[in-house]
């Protein structure tokens, strides 16, 4: 019976040993974090707070009054970073959730959390065993040591006015005006049997020359409703928002599909060493990202060079068709903007 009994716990013990080691195993192969969207980072400025050890769970660094770092990530791929009472300025990209940022020793930290207040960097240094976390909190401009250019303007809201309707009669009080708001709603939202048309264009072209721009987007909803902004480091923000009329919308759509837009990669990197030096060189190439999404369709395409520069140059392969896409997103714009 003992020797039952004995050989049962050996058993018992090497099972749980086993299944411990492939939850282990699962563990492992189940690390790594979700892809970030890059607007959570963009124009975001952080402080940081604590460094941890993450295996014991130990802060082994915090921030004092005598230690201040602050970051600041702009749209246009650089960042600014403030030590102890030094500025210094870099590049920054991300892909899925590996941002890519010069501190230290270190290059590259995968983005484990990022929320509305809080931002935690984890990384591996290479003399070291171990994985290690920079923590952050989220701060305001006027509470972060970045200055604001003196030649930058405040930001400006542009609304559109319906040429239709007589402009002088803005000041329309009572029941007439609250029933013009709700027939706005209505117009806006889409109807339910319409298909979800939403087309985005974020960046692209180069940072430089006289005033160089820090913002331009593009953002066409299912509604119909155009929102651009754009912003320069003279001219400061503008942002304008109109309307589309929805059989335009669905045509451009149409247009979109038959450009194969859904069947293209979804990256178009550099493929030789001519291309990753220009990466490097001024004026800085700002990535061009387009997304489309139709239906249950979406897709996000990036490419890190778009276009040509000042050498007539195009360091990137990718299908002319990016450029069809992207030259009527912004004719349609422009178009608006005139009308």
């Amino acid at each position: 019976m003992r020797k039952l009994i004995l050989i049962l716990s050996v058993f018992l013990f090497g099972y749980s040993s086993l299944i411990g080691q492939v939850e282990v195993k699962a563990t492992e192969e189940g690390a790594g974090y979700p892809e970030v969207d890059e607007r959570k980072i963009i124009e975001t400025k952080w402080r940081y707070t604590y460094a941890l050890h993450l295996e014991s769970n130990t802060i082994f660094h915090k921030a004092e009054k005598d230690y201040e770092y602050f970051l600041h990530f702009k749209y246009d791929y650089t960042y600014d970073q403030f030590l102890n009472g030094k500025y210094d300025k870099g590049v920054w990209s991300l892909n899925e959730s590996d941002l890519f940022y010069s501190f230290k020793h270190s290059k590259k930290f995968e983005i484990a959390q990022i929320t509305k207040n809080v931002l935690v960097l984890e990384f591996e240094q290479p003399n070291s065993k171990g994985t290690y976390q920079y923590h952050f909190v989220r701060v305001e401009t006027k509470d972060a040591p970045f200055i604001k250019p003196v030649n930058e303007l405040p930001d400006i809201l542009v609304e559109e006015l319906d040429p239709k309707k007589n402009r002088n009669q803005w000041w329309t009080f009572g029941k007439k005006k609250k029933k013009k708001r709700r027939w706005r709603k209505k117009k806006d939202e889409p109807k339910e049997k319409e298909v979800y048309i939403s087309i985005e264009l974020i960046g692209g072209g180069y940072y430089g020359g006289i005033d160089p721009v820090l913002r331009d987007y593009i953002h066409i909803k299912s509604s119909g409703r155009l929102i651009k902004e754009f912003k320069s480091v003279n001219k400061g923000l503008l942002v304008t928002k109109k309307t589309i009329a929805r059989d335009e919308l669905e045509a451009f759509a149409e247009f979109i599909i038959t450009q194969k837009f859904f069947e293209i990669e979804r990256m178009y990197d550099c493929e030789d060493a001519i291309c990753q030096k220009r990466k490097a060189n001024k004026p800085t190439p700002i990535p061009l990202r387009l997304a489309v999404a139709y239906g249950s369709r979406k897709k996000v395409v990036t490419i890190s060079i778009w276009g040509k520069d000042h050498n007539n140059m195009k360091y990137v392969d990718y299908p002319d068709s990016i450029d069809n896409i992207v030259d009527a997103i912004q004719k349609m714009a422009h178009q608006i903007e005139e009308s």
